[in-house]
């Protein structure tokens, strides 16, 4: 088994490695008619499925709560004597790290600014302080519980199915309970491709991301301006950043930044805090939580039916264009949380992935966010243009200008974004090819370098090919289009993953009732001979 698992698994590397390619070479020499197409696609599967994207991700997370509180809550993901190998802060730090990361540092003062300058279709909120906290709260449902109910599918089946049963770490095994030996052929092969392909366009669009915001961080110190130049340099040398986190493997290098990086975010964030407007923070932060619970059920199955074309367009953009975000993510940290949770029930799996980042996620939140807010609203203003428009790249540079001490600020901002990426990517890299070598969870050095190396030529190629359209977004748009495009059918996929957890769940607690009363009745068997024996012994001693 372990000699099968040390070999690449040809119907899915090679797949995988020539979609990407075909796609890199499509962007490079017909440019204009791939985003033609990307646009029209993406235009379809967003605004088109809204609802029906909307509906799943309320279902995954009913799936995750049921599963959470039921009696299947008492499994654990492994042997009934084993010990979870991570420490709870190490453990959620890989969670927080892995999951949302770079894009906490990049949306954290932008989104919520978005939507306060341009509020929902059909908002009620008629004055600032209104618009303020519906911004707030409509950023706390994207972020929040319903993005961490995705991963949770993913990761519950596959840390199922790997620990418990003993299955490869690989995703074609989380629908065996439904297709049985099918998934060994041509069904697990797409699945896993779906997973690989999703994962790379996911972290790479990240990337650019990252390095676009690291770029603004650098205009802002007066140090370059930005340029396509310096963002395909800037994606060579954080490329090499995760080669030689891969190189280190899971439990020094990812490990080690994990730990890092939380530090840092948690000391950047508790600095903006007292550097602005502590008091107002907190009482933002639990207002903003009530808000969030009050109006859940409401925010969950919004759609804007009766908006028309403005309502889809607003949705497509951001809640179902979230979702699919999300879901196009899952495979790579859905397998990425199962590995690092062997150990840990069920309940506490589900627990620890759903809470404890969602809480640190909106603290956050409200820690960048809301002192955003505050300056719009009541501290003089100036991060939304005259025109309504936020500069999402620079808006954090922007805030933290405002604040004392704003260069050692920037600065430090800009090391956590290397930092989170260098983590997610390292991840990333890790789980592509632990799926590209048939689920072996310690993949050879020489292909996960490889996966690190083709996130980053996917960015600089689309960056790059964005530039000579006339815009530097171009290219992200791209590769963001791409990655919700792989969620589609892999929505699919997700839906089956449900139900074949729970359906698997149903027959492992069955067998774990039965080996107990089996327990119990050879117990209860024993005391019974114990006793007729001794009353036989003692009716023998009688008769003497």
């Amino acid at each position: 088994m372990n000699h099968q698992l040390n070999k690449v698994s040809p119907r899915v590397f090679w797949p995988s490695a020539g979609i990407i390619a075909i796609f890199v070479a499509a962007a490079l020499i017909i440019p204009g008619s791939l985003k033609r197409l990307l646009t029209t696609v993406n235009g379809s599967v967003v605004n088109g499925l809204g609802w029906y994207y909307v509906l799943i991700v309320v279902g995954f997370v009913a799936v995750a709560l049921y599963a959470a509180f039921s009696r299947y809550g008492e499994i654990k993901l492994g042997r009934e004597e084993d010990a979870p190998r991570y420490s709870l802060f190490t453990w959620f730090s890989m969670l927080f790290a892995a999951g949302m990361g770079i894009g906490l540092v990049f949306w954290g003062v932008a989104e919520p600014l978005v939507h306060f300058a341009s509020p929902p279709p059909g908002s009620r909120a008629q004055d600032a302080p209104g618009r303020a906290q519906e911004a707030m709260t409509t950023t706390f449902l994207h972020w929040g519980v319903h993005a961490w109910a995705i991963y949770i599918v993913i990761g519950l089946a596959v840390a199922f199915a790997s620990h418990r049963k003993g299955r490869p770490m690989s995703m074609r095994w989380m629908l065996e309970p439904l297709f049985g030996d099918r998934v060994k052929g041509v069904l697990g092969d797409v699945i896993d491709i779906t997973a690989v392909v999703g994962t790379l366009f996911g972290v790479a669009t990240s990337l650019g991301f990252g390095v676009t915001q690291f770029a603004a961080g650098l205009e802002h110190l007066g140090v370059v301006k930005q340029s396509i130049g310096l963002l395909v340099i800037l994606v060579a040398v954080i490329t090499a950043m995760v080669t030689l986190s891969v190189s280190s493997g899971l439990d020094r290098g990812i490990k080690w930044l994990s730990n890092s990086n939380l530090v840092l975010a948690g000391i950047l964030m508790i600095a903006v805090l007292l550097l602005g407007e502590p008091l107002f923070v907190l009482r933002e932060f639990v207002q903003s939580l009530g808000e969030y619970i009050q109006n859940f059920i409401h925010l969950s199955f919004r759609t804007m039916p009766y908006r028309g074309e403005e309502g889809e367009a607003w949705l497509g953009g951001w809640t179902t264009y979230y979702w699919g975000w999300w879901m196009s993510w899952s495979p790579f940290v859905g397998v990425f949380i199962a590995r690092i949770s062997r150990g840990r029930t069920v309940r506490e799996f589900i627990l620890g992935v759903m809470l404890v980042p969602t809480l640190l996620t909106f603290l956050w939140f409200s820690v960048l966010g809301g002192t955003a807010l505050w300056r719009e609203v009541g501290g003089g203003g100036g991060l939304v243009g005259k025109d309504g428009e936020v500069d999402t790249t620079s808006a954090l540079f922007d805030l933290l200008a405002t604040l004392p001490g704003s260069t050692v600020l920037i600065g430090l901002f800009m090391l956590l974004i290397v930092v989170f990426f260098v983590t997610s990517s390292d991840s990333a890299s890790f789980v592509v090819d632990m799926i590209a070598h048939g689920g072996n969870p310690n993949p050879p050095l020489r292909s996960r370098v490889f996966w690190a190396v083709a996130q980053g030529t996917i960015a600089a190629a689309l960056l790059w090919v964005g530039s000579r359209q006339g815009a530097l977004t171009d290219g992200l748009s791209a590769l963001q289009t791409m990655a919700i495009l792989v969620a589609a059918p892999f929505s699919v996929v997700m839906v089956l993953t449900s139900i074949a957890t729970i359906k698997a769940l149903h027959q492992e607690h069955r067998r774990r009732v039965a080996a107990q009363e089996r327990v119990i009745a050879a117990e209860l068997e024993r005391q019974i001979t114990t006793v007729v024996e001794e009353q036989l012994d003692g009716a023998t001693t009688a008769s003497r």
